[in-house]
């Protein structure tokens, strides 16, 4: 059994920051990679950021690049989007992912991700 639960979220000002973790637990697998997907209502869940499980390779959405970083401590078992310069646009429900098979720009893709958190509201107020 593989569980997700992000933390992190919450109200915050335009312009400030919010870091958000994500923690693995059970069977992980080191094939694939995780990744941060959004969700606002009436809106298709859009990809985020993802990053490989050996942290070489990180991958951003062009609405976010520059602006939030993906980093993980496998130690731990937690992957972590510092997200800095939020902007209204950003509120949504965040929600991490783990890939068991997902390889290089595949990380983009909602399809490889078998296992998902249960989603951490942020909302970015003017």
């Amino acid at each position: 059994q593989v569980q997700l639960e992000e933390s992190g979220g919450g109200l915050v000002q335009a312009g400030g920051s919010l870091r958000l973790s994500c923690v693995a637990s059970g069977h992980t697998f080191s094939s694939g990679g995780m990744g941060w997907f959004r969700q606002t209502p009436g809106k298709e869940r859009e990809f985020v950021a993802a990053i490989s499980w050996s942290a070489v390779t990180t991958y951003y959405a062009d609405s976010v690049r520059g602006r939030f970083t993906t980093s993980r401590d496998n130690a731990k078992n937690t992957v972590y989007l510092q997200m800095n310069s939020l902007k209204f646009e950003d509120t949504a429900v965040y929600y991490c992912a783990l890939s068991t098979g997902g390889l290089g720009p595949s990380l983009k893709s909602e399809y490889v991700y078998p296992y998902w958190g249960q989603g951490t509201q942020v909302t970015v107020s003017s």
